[in-house]
């Protein structure tokens, strides 16, 4: 019997996918981090990092906690902090669904909204940063866990990646993992290299995030990429990366639902359509992996909302092939979503 909702954080379903790449002789699986108590992978990273703080005396019960975050970390942060007797307060941005900050005030927590971009780099993200250091620095006992710089942001991810051998008997040739902090990627990539696993990382960043050195450019899709380098990143983290744009994130995300009636989110759509993008390339008889960090309910209204689809990439017409399989006409759309 298990004890207390933290009690289901991790060991989530790890499901081999028929249905997505049957063209391909590659044996392929799924870890549904959605099957977290909070609906993300982000309740590993926030339930490791507010425990050890705990454990080592960083923090103790009715301490404030701050965090900027626009989606999932936070959810998971209130989830946690509300069951630790923590105090949370989460800073967004205008980008910020008002379902996540529904569930955010759900849990007990004090939203403190970021209104302008930073001046100089006009993202949201400095600015919301900027914003906890300037919380963090006035209020008592408080503390900023930081989970673009904590290596126990990382560190929670040895158990994910662990997870995965163990499932597979170590025998992984490729994972396929999105990035944004670079916790999990860094976490499951010091596991493969402490245990001395053949895997390779094909990281899976957005156009229009900087980690991988790409120029900053507009992005929609929460959680998926990031506009300044987090301080987890390392160079040698994966031995690939795949740039996926925000409306390849909407087509694999579709594309998951009509073939394995996976509801995902919009960083798993990413990784989906990596994976398509590069599996005609990987040697026949790979064992693969793919990353799916959160639900997708919380993107009713945006990743599979067709008039927000239109709003944003232009009239892109949903088709169906003579085997059924769902895909775009772009001739209209437009990638930039101006």
């Amino acid at each position: 019997m298990k004890t207390g909702i933290v009690s289901t954080i991790g060991n989530t379903p790890l499901v081999e996918l028929t249905r997505l790449a049957p063209e391909h002789d590659i044996r392929l699986f799924a870890k549904l981090e959605a099957f977290n108590p909070g609906g993300s992978i982000k309740d590993r990273a926030a339930f490791h990092i507010l425990s050890s703080a705990l454990h080592s005396g960083t923090i103790a019960p009715g301490s404030t906690i701050i965090e900027s975050s626009s989606g999932n970390m936070g959810i998971g942060l209130a989830q946690i902090c509300s069951y630790l007797n923590l105090n949370f307060i989460c800073v967004v941005d205008p980008k910020t669904t008002q379902q996540n900050i529904t569930i955010l005030k759900a849990y007990g927590a004090t939203i403190d909204l970021v209104a302008d971009p930073d001046p100089i780099t006009g993202e949201f993200l400095q600015a919301r940063i900027d914003r906890v250091r300037q919380l963090r620095d006035s209020i008592p006992d408080s503390w900023w866990p930081d989970q673009y710089s904590n290596p126990l942001n990382a560190a929670a991810h040895h158990q994910t990646m662990a997870e995965i051998a163990q499932a597979l008997e170590n025998n992984i040739d490729y994972l396929y993992c999105s990035v944004s902090t670079c916790g999990t990627i860094r976490g499951c990539s010091e596991y493969i290299q402490q245990h001395g696993l053949s895997t390779r990382i094909m990281a899976v960043d957005a156009v229009g995030s900087v980690i991988f050195g790409q120029p900053s450019a507009k992005r929609l899709i929460p959680g998926h990429g990031a506009s300044r380098r987090p301080e987890l990143f390392q160079p040698d983290l994966s031995a690939e990366c795949i740039h996926v744009d925000d409306l390849e994130c909407v087509v694999g995300c579709h594309q998951l639902l009509q073939r394995e009636a996976i509801l995902a989110g919009g960083s798993s759509g990413a990784v989906t359509t990596a994976f398509l993008k590069t599996a005609g390339m990987l040697p026949p008889g790979s064992t693969c992996v793919l990353i799916f960090p959160d639900r997708g309910e919380r993107y009713l209204d945006t990743l599979y909302c067709d008039v927000w689809i239109e709003q944003h990439f232009g009239a892109v017409a949903y088709l169906w092939t003579e085997n059924k399989e769902l895909f775009y006409d772009q001739s209209t759309a437009n990638p930039q979503g101006q």
